[in-house]
């Protein structure tokens, strides 16, 4: 039997949701449906005040920018599809349907680890070294950075879809879990998938490892620094730059190497769904806040923003 024979052996996938229980399913829509809201409007909200204001044209809000918009696919692969069957009652996704949601997860996921890796860079290089801080990230350093970072998630995701919908689907086409995900699908195969978990693993370990341990370096670097700082109101300062950052950058990799890094024969598919519900849903929606709304400068960029239009309205009033 060819490869494309056995792909064509499963047409659809239906994919069993956050919960059986009928009457959670309308709490959860307006739930879901308010996040992926406050998600949208946030993430664009920010891209549109740092274009907006000047002021904020700096390589850590240029890094921003970016993961509000990584944010906004991220969100986008996911959410709308789970919105959809908690409204119909309907999670039956198409085999083509399914690929693409995975690539697309994938593209965005590892894009916003990089990223998340990037600002942590940009952090230490404002806290470490400041005098330095214009000369080392110029904005070509930027532009690398960011096309990197968006390199890597299309590659990565072309080769784990790629490995994935090459094996056969004959058990069955009952995907457990919200959305079709690595480790779901895997148990559905009934292909040799001990390579494929190999690959996957060295894959996770390059997206995930690698710009954890620039994180980790860079707080380590930064955290030494700010210990040096004899002004408790400077060491304040230092600290609060980069707390939301810390905060967002722990939840999304604690809970991506949860997922990834276990046996798949040690999964727990309600735990995973759980888990997976944080870095897919609830942090694209929490970055606006962890990361702006909490910061002076985009405070009073939004201040100003809403100054000027209440002025424009008053002057055509």
């Amino acid at each position: 039997m060819t490869s494309m024979e056995n792909r064509s052996e499963v047409n659809e996938f239906i994919l069993t949701g956050l919960t059986d229980a009928p009457e959670l399913q309308v709490p959860l829509f307006i739930l879901f449906t308010l996040i992926y809201l406050i998600t949208l409007v946030g993430n664009l909200g920010i891209v549109t005040l740092i274009s907006w204001d000047s002021h904020l044209h700096t390589p850590m809000y240029f890094f921003l920018t970016n993961l509000s918009l990584v944010d906004i696919g991220y969100s986008s692969a996911i959410t709308p599809k789970v919105i959809a069957g908690l409204l119909r009652g309907d999670m039956v996704i198409s085999y083509n349907g399914c690929a693409t949601q995975l690539f697309f997860f994938v593209v965005f996921a590892t894009t916003e680890s990089f990223f998340l890796a990037s600002m942590a860079y940009d952090r230490h290089a404002a806290v470490c070294k400041p005098l330095h801080y214009t000369t080392t990230m110029t904005p070509t350093v930027c532009v690398i950075l960011a096309s990197a970072a968006h390199i890597c998630g299309f590659i990565t995701a072309c080769i784990v879809t790629g490995i994935i919908f090459s094996l056969s689907f004959c058990r069955s086409n009952i995907v457990h879990h919200f959305f079709c995900d690595i480790p779901p699908l895997l148990v559905l195969s009934c292909s040799d998938v001990h390579i494929i978990e190999l690959v996957v693993f060295i894959l996770a370990s390059f997206t995930v490892f690698f710009p954890f341990l620039v994180v980790f370096t860079s707080y380590l670097l930064i955290f030494i620094t700010i210990l040096k700082i004899r002004s408790a109101e400077g060491r304040q300062k230092a600290f609060s730059t980069c707390g939301s950052h810390l905060t967002a950058v722990s939840i999304f990799y604690g809970t991506i190497m949860f997922m990834y890094f276990q046996p798949s024969s040690n999964h727990s598919m309600d735990l995973d769904k759980m888990v997976s519900v944080f870095y897919t849903i609830i942090i694209p929606m929490l970055n606006p806040l962890v990361y702006s709304l909490r910061n002076k400068d985009v405070r009073n960029a939004f201040r100003k923003a809403v100054k000027g239009q209440l002025q424009s309205i008053h002057l055509f009033s």
